[in-house]
């Protein structure tokens, strides 16, 4: 496996790649906070299984640009992105994999270009339609509302300042949030995404937090070096850009994703405590669906939580395309 820097048309991106050039291309799309390094697993097995597998850092993130406006996060952005470095790579053509951001980005891409985009898999993250009827951030504070769980942290990255605490300790923000989406933290313990009045999702989660069994002092390394140099504004971005993506997809309207397609999801993954509505209708927006697989007692970090069992699934996908 090799990292490496890569100029396409509106980006500098860093990507890890694994196996042979000619192989057919995986592209592999991280979500938040991560990085490319965690698909290392599936890099690795791919290449081995004759595919180019390529993860980009993603915008935002790591050693790839950061722009500085919400608008640069948009979704068509992200996908033009993943178009940019197909055609970078010297292709026409990709499968795209995403996890937790890089799924709604990977769909999209299977959405927008299925020219490119040939098949597609998401874990952790099933396909959300766009609504017609109003903007996404007032209808998840209505839901939030009625729920009487308190405010979805996602409308709380909307401050403009959201990014500070966690710049302030990256090790400490980052030990935290993948404690408490992780499949072997106690169900107490886990985050439900809703936080009460005056709590910050970092205060929510206990001071206690430790790293994930399947998470290396080495490892984590990686990702505090990476946030320290970094920070979280460029990713927290991402969900500030979630009206204007509802804004400029008007055309989008009702379009389903016609490639085939997988869903992989963790049992005790706390997004479904907030998007697991979704995974009853994927069949209805993504008619192409292969297979969608619960895998027990997996939290969130389902490519790192369960390496062996994803690239099974992954494999199996991509050899029956």
């Amino acid at each position: 496996m090799i990292a490496r820097t890569i100029r396409t048309d509106g980006l500098t991106q860093r990507v890890l790649e694994a196996g042979p050039q000619d192989g057919p291309l995986v592209l592999l799309l991280h979500g938040f906070p991560e990085l490319a390094v965690s698909w290392r697993a599936q890099i690795e097995a791919l290449g081995a299984e004759g595919y180019r597998a390529v993860a980009p850092d993603m915008r935002g993130y790591g050693g790839t640009e950061k722009p500085e406006d919400v608008a640069d996060y948009s979704i068509l952005q992200l996908v033009g992105d993943a178009v940019d470095l197909v055609r970078a790579l010297g292709r026409d053509s990709a499968v795209v994999l995403g996890h937790d951001w890089g799924g709604p980005v990977a769909w999209h891409c299977a959405l927008m270009r299925p020219d490119i985009f040939r098949a597609v898999a998401s874990l952790s993250t099933p396909f959300q339609p766009r609504r017609a009827g109003g903007l996404p951030l007032a209808s998840m504070a209505a839901i939030a509302k009625r729920s009487g769980m308190g405010d979805l942290y996602i409308n709380r990255f909307q401050a403009a300042d959201a990014h500070l605490p966690m710049d302030a300790d990256p090790a400490k923000a980052l030990r935290k949030m993948f404690w408490s989406y992780d499949g072997a933290t106690p169900a107490d313990k886990r985050s439900t995404g809703f936080l009460t009045p005056g709590v910050s999702l970092l205060d929510s989660i206990d001071d206690a937090a430790i790293l994930p069994p399947w998470m290396t002092p080495e490892h984590f390394a990686e990702y505090v070096e990476a946030f320290t140099a970094g920070g979280f504004d460029g990713p927290l971005n991402w969900y500030r850009a979630l009206d204007l993506n509802w804004s400029l997809t008007a055309w989008l309207q009702d379009k389903r994703i016609e490639v085939p397609a997988l869903f992989i999801v963790g049992e005790d993954d706390p997004v479904r405590f907030y998007a697991g509505r979704h995974e009853a209708t994927l069949k209805d927006w993504a008619p192409g669906l292969r297979a969608s697989h619960v895998l027990p007692g997996a939290g969130h970090w389902l490519q790192q939580e369960r390496p062996e069992e994803v690239n099974r699934l992954l494999l199996g996908f991509l050899a029956g395309l």
